[in-house]
Formats: structure tokens, C-alpha cells, sequence
């Protein structure tokens, strides 16, 4: 399903605060020194982050004209930008990331930044499987800011301490700390029961048994046998087992909510993304002492990423091409790249950065991006629109959570949907 097909389609779901924003946007009258950002980065930590870009692009004399979307993972931004690229007004720069890249500069949208690459020798500073996804047909389209990983298992150390488990490795070793933990009284495994959280652990537990290889060829390259083979069926039973070591307050709750059962004591574990680690930072625990970070069970060495990243769409003006070209040159330099992550909770996209002042647990994830890039385990992540396009995500998120919250719910009926899910983009 391309862009120009679903422009109109989706165009009705656009929140109405989200048109009357682009009414107040648009309407001002707009000299060729401004640059209009469409991004959905309205939380404390991520408005922090992108004001640094803002006064940089000030300091060169580039007047930021901030058109912010809050709201559902980016899905209201990405609605409002069809809404006006349908209209003939998109904004100069926009918020999107992963295959919607693609699908975008297919349709001729997006202009060409291969300059910028070039001066700034992004072949050298980027791993390929990250700059594959800011390319179309070969030429460099997107810039991105970081990597999250998501495969990360954080963990309360007192409470591993007190009932005598070991941090989990693997799977198997995650099963036996669960019954340790649930038998002392807390939750082993902290989960929050939204479509998406469930997708997140769903996503560890395939890396793990599936391996990189045949996670990219099920989820990426759409391989049908392996959609509906035995590795998907032993994922999707891992994944009901572990149910077993939540709790009975987790449908609905937040993923921050989640978070905190962690650093109460109340939980052990919780398979999150990086994000979560701001939690903890915000609620002065410290990394090793209080929490630990590890890779998810059975994931060490691999590496599942989320890259955020701005598009530059066509333009005529030149001053607004020269802005776009700075906003792409900035978001690259190394300062802004220090400054943007330590703020975000990320990690640097360069591999050049010196991470001697990021905590330990960005240190850890650097080594683990290097290593992964260095061995071809890196891998776009499932749950985070990195391997799929938003259609088969919000099919298989439905999916997911349809198996993991009802044992009635047939697992070769849902290996078809799987299947169906992940092929949905294409139709």
C-alpha cells in the first residue's frame, strides 16, 4: 500500500488539534529564512533534546518554525503530514522513520542528500544497516539523530539479591529466576498490557529463538515458511509462558507505569527499550548499584534498533534548501550528537562518538551497537516501525495481543495471521 493511496483514506483520522495546528502554521505569512518542522517530540526528555537543535539552527541565522504533534507514537504527526502533503503544502522537514522512508521517496517527495553525506562521510560514520534505511534507489534521503535499542531487560538488584536468582542470560535462565522470584512474592516480570508493550517482548523472544537471519527473512524480506514455521510457534508459546509471571494489574497500564514496579521493588524484570532507563535515572537510582541493564534473554549479541530520523521534502526556494541543508549538516556534528542522546536517552548514531560521559548503560549499548554492526547482527526493529510498514504493524500488534491475552485463541489460526499480518504492507 503506497503513500498516494492512503492519503485521502487516513486524511479523516486526523485529530482535530492537529488541523487546527496546521491552520495556524500555515497560515503565517513565511520568509525563506524559516524552516518548518513537523516532528512529535513534545514529552520533557525529547523537548529538551530537540531544543538544542533549535538554537543551533538560530545560531546559524536559520529561524526554526516548530509545527509539534503530540500523541500516539508519532501516528497523529504522520496523519497531519499526509493531510498536507495532499493539500501541496508539506513542511519542509518532517518526523518519519523506517520503511514509511521508502515509501515516501518512492512516490518522489523527498529530495536528495547525498551532498551533505558526502561532506560528512556518512558511508564511514553510519553501519550500512542503518544508512540502508535513510536511502531511496541509492541516495540518501533522511537524516538520522540515534539508535535506541529495544532489546534491553532492565532489572531491580535487590530483589534478585534477596530471593538468590541469577540475572537470566538466556531463556531457560529466565524461566528458572521467574519461579524464584514468583515464589518469594514478587512480580517476576513487569508488563504492561498495550498492544505495543506486548509486541516489544514479543520481539525479544523472537530475536532470541529465531535468530538474526530468520527474524530479518520472516519480518523484512517476508519469507512465508518462516512466518508460519516452528520457530514462530515456539515464539508465540514462550511468549504465553511468560504471562504466567506477570501480573493481574497489567492490562492498560502504562510502560512508565511499568517501569516503576521495577524500581520499587515490587517487580524483578521488565524487556523494555532504552527509554525506560530515564526512569530510573529521574527516580536517582544508579546503574549497577540499583538497576541493571542487560540484553533481553538469549539476545547478547545481537542488536535490535528504533532510529529516529527528519526527511527534507522538495522545495523551490533556495533559502529553504540552504536551511535544509544545515538542519541536515547539524544534526550529524558530534556536539549535537552528545548533547541530543545524553538528553534522549539514546545512543549516538556516528560510531566515532567518545561516550566517556554517558552513563554506563549508553556505554554498554555502544559496545553492543559496534559489535553488532561489526558482526551483521543488527536488526531493524518489529515492534518500533523499523521492520514494517504502520499497516502490518498495526495488524500484527492485534495479532499478538490477541493470542497473548486469550488461551482459547488457536496457535495455528495465529500463525496464519502472523503470516497475514506481516504481508499486509504489500497489499
Amino acid at each position: 500500500m503506497n503513500i498516494v493511496s492512503i492519503l485521502l483514506s487516513l486524511s479523516l483520522s486526523v485529530p482535530v488539534f492537529a488541523i487546527a495546528a496546521d491552520t495556524q502554521s500555515t497560515s503565517e505569512n513565511t520568509n525563506g529564512s524559516e524552516i518548518e518542522v513537523l516532528h512529535w517530540w513534545t514529552s520533557g526528555g525529547e523537548a529538551l533534546a530537540v531544543k538544542e537543535l533549535k538554537d543551533m539552527m538560530k545560531e546559524q541565522g536559520h529561524n526554526w518554525k516548530d509545527f509539534a504533534v503530540p500523541g500516539r507514537a508519532g501516528a497523529s504527526a504522520i496523519n497531519t503530514l499526509r493531510i498536507r502533503t495532499l493539500s501541496g503544502n508539506p513542511p519542509d522537514v518532517a518526523q518519519i522513520k523506517g520503511p514509511e522512508i521508502q515509501e515516501w521517496g518512492a512516490q518522489g517527495f523527498l529530495t536528495n542528500i547525498d551532498d551533505v553525506a558526502e561532506q560528512q562521510s556518512w558511508s564511514e560514520l553510519l553501519p550500512r544497516r542503518v544508512s540502508d534505511y535513510l536511502k531511496v534507489d541509492g541516495h540518501y534521503v533522511a537524516v538520522p539523530f540515534n539508535i535506541h535499542r529495544v532489546n534491553w531487560l532492565w532489572a531491580n538488584r535487590k530483589v534478585f539479591e534477596e530471593v538468590g536468582a541469577a540475572l537470566p542470560q538466556t531463556l531457560d535462565e529466565f524461566f528458572v529466576a521467574a519461579e524464584k522470584i514468583k515464589a518469594a512474592g514478587y512480580i517476576p516480570l513487569a508488563l504492561g498490557n498495550e498492544a505495543w508493550q506486548e509486541a516489544t517482548l514479543f520481539e525479544s523472544i523472537a530475536l532470541a529463538i529465531m535468530g538474526t537471519d530468520d527474524f530479518r527473512r520472516a519480518f523484512s524480506e517476508h519469507n512465508s515458511e518462516l512466518l508460519t514455521g516452528s520457530k514462530m510457534r515456539e515464539t508465540l508459546l514462550t511468549l504465553r509462558r511468560m504471562k504466567q509471571y506477570t501480573d493481574a494489574n497489567s492490562p492498560g497500564r502504562s510502560w512508565s507505569d511499568t517501569t516503576s514496579l521495577v524500581i520499587e521493588g515490587k517487580a524483578a524484570m521488565q524487556i523494555m527499550g532504552d527509554w525506560a532507563k530515564g526512569e530510573f535515572l529521574a527516580a536517582d537510582k544508579i546503574a549497577g548499584k540499583d538497576f541493571v541493564c542487560l540484553p533481553a534473554p538469549g539476545t547478547a549479541n545481537q542488536f535490535s534498533f528504533n532510529i529516529d530520523s527528519f526527511v527534507f521534502f522538495n522545495k523551490d526556494n533556495p533559502q529553504t534548501i540552504a536551511s535544509q541543508k544545515e538542519l541536515a549538516t547539524l544534526i550529524l556534528d558530534p556536539e549535537f550528537q552528545r548533547e541530543f542522546n545524553q538528553n534522549k536517552g539514546s545512543i549516538p548514531v556516528r560510531v566515532d562518538i567518545d561516550m566517556q560521559n554517558f552513563d554506563d548503560c549508553a556505554q554498554d549499548a555502544m559496545q553492543a551497537f559496534l559489535r553488532a554492526a561489526a558482526t551483521d547482527n543488527l536488526v531493524a526493529s518489529l515492534s518500533h516501525n523499523m521492520a514494517i510498514g504502520r499497516a502490518s504493524q498495526i495488524a500484527l500488534f492485534d495479532v499478538i495481543s490477541r493470542f497473548y491475552n486469550n488461551d482459547n485463541v488457536d496457535i495455528d489460526e495465529t500463525l496464519r495471521h502472523v503470516r497475514a499480518a506481516v504481508l499486509a504492507d504489500k497489499l
